[in-house]
């Protein structure tokens, strides 16, 4: 098995080189695709594109440890022995290899059978069978597409390769249940890959505003994709989350720490307090009158108003309260039309 150089395919010196990492602490392979649109380059200029994307993002380099093109070329990105960047949380244990088709491309059988070669050529070196996992089972993605995802979950086959029917449904990311790994619903609204709404906008004006927006390239958008969970991730990483707890997906208390306040969260007002009985009566003119008929209209008990309410105590007023006193079970003196601190107590709870 030939694996061409970074020094053939001519990679750029490391901007800054990344950690090292023994193979005993390898315990998984990852797949992955070039994302939404088919590849057209071909040989080397793939290599140099991937270089491209990920310096601007600023990494160190090619994030992958190795990149396979259809013809079956084998190329070096981090290697066997250099921390990837490729999967939030399993960039030390998993060793990263995308194949370079996107979209709807059909990975070739050489392709394939390339990385099938690699898959056991790092079970040889780590001395052990490594997990094989697509993209999205490490991290909320589409990646690595339908048909690679359906060839990972099949074992991985080399050979007379036939596609499978993609057990995660489709290439938008998975099925209803494989979405559910990765979105959480807090007071009614959905966060996490697949989301979609205003709210999501919003939470991501909200991550660039506090200095977590380096993902994106345009947006934010109303539909959460791959960029916002990698924001999302750098701001959990910021509170102090590590490990499975900095997976990209919202929590109440982190959420709430990025906004002020969680959005759809109805929070009772609390009640005014009562003014005083001197307030209410024939010949008062003043704002609590107002704030009293206001809330006589909001339960319900202001169909003797035909104006108003405002300030001027009026018969209405009266004549609304006594019925909702009597609503009450009050009847006598305590229906009297004229709020007492219990009265006032009930309409504004």
């Amino acid at each position: 098995m030939k694996i061409i150089s970074r020094a053939t395919w001519g990679a750029k010196p490391w901007n800054g080189t990344p950690a090292s990492i023994p193979l005993a602490r390898r315990t998984e392979f990852f797949v992955h695709y070039d994302g939404g649109h088919p590849i057209t380059r071909a040989g080397y200029a793939i290599m140099r594109a991937i270089e491209a994307v990920h310096i601007g993002k600023g990494w160190s380099g090619v994030g992958y440890n190795f990149v396979i093109d259809q013809a079956g070329n084998l190329y070096e990105g981090r290697g066997w022995d250099l921390q990837g960047a490729h999967c939030p949380n399993h960039n030390i244990s998993g060793i990263g290899v995308q194949i370079a088709i996107g979209g709807d491309q059909e990975p070739s059988a050489k392709a394939l059978a390339a990385c099938r070669a690699l898959y056991e050529e790092a079970c040889k070196k780590t001395g052990r069978t490594l997990a094989k996992h697509g993209h999205r089972d490490g991290f909320a993605t589409a990646c690595p597409g339908t048909k690679l995802y359906a060839w990972v979950k099949a074992g991985m086959p080399a050979g007379d390769y036939e596609a499978a029917q993609d057990p995660g449904g489709s290439s938008s990311g998975g099925s209803g249940a494989d979405l559910a790994r990765y979105q959480v619903t807090i007071n009614g609204l959905t966060y996490g890959y697949g989301a979609k709404g205003d709210h999501i906008t919003k939470l991501g004006k909200a991550l660039i505003k506090a200095g977590f927006g380096k993902h994106y390239t345009s947006g934010p958008g109303p539909v959460w994709t791959d960029v916002d969970t990698l924001n999302y991730i750098d701001f959990q990483k910021s509170l102090g989350y590590t490990g499975a707890a900095a997976d990209g997906v919202p929590g109440e208390t982190s959420l709430e720490k990025l906004l002020g306040s969680l959005p759809g969260k109805v929070t009772a007002k609390p009640t005014p307090p009562y003014p005083g009985n001197e307030k209410f009566g024939p010949g008062k003119n003043n704002s609590s009158v107002t704030l009293l008929g206001q809330q006589l209209v909001r339960k319900g008990y202001g169909k003797h108003y035909t104006s108003g309410p405002g300030p001027k105590w009026s018969e209405a007023d009266r004549k609304n309260v006594e019925e909702f006193q009597r609503a009450q079970g009050w009847t006598g003196n305590d229906a009297d039309g004229i709020p007492g601190p219990e009265t006032w107590k009930r309409l504004f709870a």
